[in-house]
Parts: structure tokens; sequence; C-alpha cells
């Protein structure tokens, strides 16, 4: 039978208003086509916060509705640091990282906005990228890194871990063994290291990053948005079953960073010691 085609359900994209949200731990830019998500915490070596979660995630809807941002560069302030994860300092401050428009501490959102916006999402790394930084890198769809960049996971190390896209989706990039020894060890990797073990995408000067990124996405630009479209979530595919998984572990983490052994961990990050984690062996 056929449809009129003027009854059927229609789902139309509309111009996006101007971004206002206060952003204080993020800052948003757009020039030509490309949107630049910056998170601006360089004095805690751009550690986020339940607030900048939240930026994070407002930045990269506005643009996913702008149809004029053709691909999405995540980096951080300064040159020290991408982004070292969760503010562990607040955490053992106050027991949480913070206040968030929702209550919740929304980093599973976050993840699963860069793996959905249905546009190109590129890492542009200077500096350290470890923790929950390291994982944000993953999960961007190419990584962009600066000469000096270091790569690495510290969960272990402060009484916390990814056990979903972190772990899951690590082992799908690199490989089981070098995850594991990731995860486990919690050393850290030079860029070069990075680039051998296809953690990375190109290498190259500290100077050179921010502007190699935007020569990519100005260079994807090019390419049908359909088609990236289609590519990317079927990309996706194969691992989205490992959002489940996230959901877990984010569950389970809630629980155990409020046990005596989380709060170790962060203590001991705080006071600069070696944590006291024997006492926990099981």
């Amino acid at each position: 039978m056929h449809r009129d085609s003027s009854t059927a359900p229609r789902i139309r994209i509309v111009a996006p208003v101007p971004a206002s949200t206060d952003f204080q731990d993020t800052r948003y830019e757009v020039h030509k086509g490309t949107a630049t998500i910056t998170i601006d915490r360089p004095d805690r070596y751009n550690a986020f916060r339940a607030r900048t979660v939240d930026e994070l995630i407002t930045a990269f809807r506005l643009a996913w509705a702008d149809p004029g941002i053709r691909a999405v560069i995540l980096t951080g302030a300064g040159d020290k640091a991408f982004c070292t994860g969760g503010d562990v300092k607040q955490r053992a401050e106050t027991g949480d990282y913070g206040p968030s428009e929702s209550g919740m501490f929304e980093i599973g959102r976050l993840h699963r906005v860069i793996r959905d916006i249905p546009k190109p999402v590129i890492a542009a790394v200077n500096g350290v990228a470890v923790g929950g930084g390291h994982v944000l890198h993953v999960l961007c769809d190419v990584t962009i890194a600066g000469e000096s960049a270091r790569f690495g996971q510290a969960g272990p190390r402060v009484g916390s871990f990814d056990a979903g896209f972190g772990s899951a989706y690590l082992a799908r990039v690199v490989g089981e063994k070098k995850a594991r020894e990731m995860w486990f060890w919690c050393r850290l990797y030079s860029a070069s290291e990075a680039l051998s073990m296809n953690l990375v995408n190109r290498v190259v000067p500290d100077d050179r990053v921010l502007d190699e990124a935007r020569e990519w996405a100005a260079e994807v630009a090019t390419k049908s948005p359909t088609a990236i479209r289609f590519l990317k979530q079927s990309f996706n595919a194969d691992t989205d079953h490992q959002a489940g998984l996230s959901n877990l572990a984010m569950s389970a983490l809630d629980l155990f960073t409020d046990s005596p052994e989380g709060r170790e961990g962060s203590a001991a990050f705080t006071e600069k010691r070696d944590p006291d984690f024997g006492r926990f062996t099981q």
C-alpha cells in the first residue's frame, strides 16, 4: 500500500542554539567546520570533576547538532597533560567528584557520546594521557600525539579501575597481552611506543599537535559525511556490547571507591605516599 509521504514521520535536525552554558572547566571553539573541545584545568593536569564531564557532554552534543561541524578535536590545555582522568584530589577531599547537573557522575555517558557522535573525533594529545584521560583518547576515532606525550593506566595504583570500554575496548586496539600489561603494571609509554602498538595514529613535534589534528579534520571534511557516519556506526557495532560491561563497571566502581581499599588509594595519592594495599589481599 502506498503511504502518503506527507503523513510520514520525519526526523528533522534543527540549527543549534549558540552555546549559553557557562563553561568553566572546558573551552568550545568552532573554526572552518571543526569543533575544538579543550579540557581547561591545567592546574589539575586537566583532571576532570563532575562539572568537567557535564561540560564535555554538552560540548560534544553541540558539535553533534551543528550541521556545519564535520569533525571534532579533543585536547587539553597547556603542554603538561592531555588529561589525567578523574580528579583524585577532589575525591579524597569530598568523597566524590563534586556536584553535577543530574546529581550523577556522568563519565559513562561521556564515553558513549564520544563513540556515538556521527562525526570523526580526533584526540590531540599533548603531555600525559593517563588513567581516565587515557580512556578518553582511546575512545576517540584517531589520536595525534606530540613527541613528548606519554600514555598509560593508573587505576590499580590509586584505587580505581575501568572494567568497561577502558579495558575491553583497549584490548581490541592494542591486543589482550599489551592491554593487561598496561592495566596490571600501570607503566607509562612514550609516543613512539604508543605508535608501535597502534595506540596512536601519528606522532609529530609537540608544537605541531593541534595543527596536525586540524589538518586531519580538514581532510576528512572533504569526504562524504553520510558515508563517514555509517562507517563509524559500523565500526562501533562490533564493540557496542561493551556498553553493558561499562555500566556494570561503573556500578562496581561506585561501591569500590567508597570502600577502605578505594579510600586508601586516593588518600595515598593526595598525601604523596605509597599506598598500603597489602592488607586487602584475599
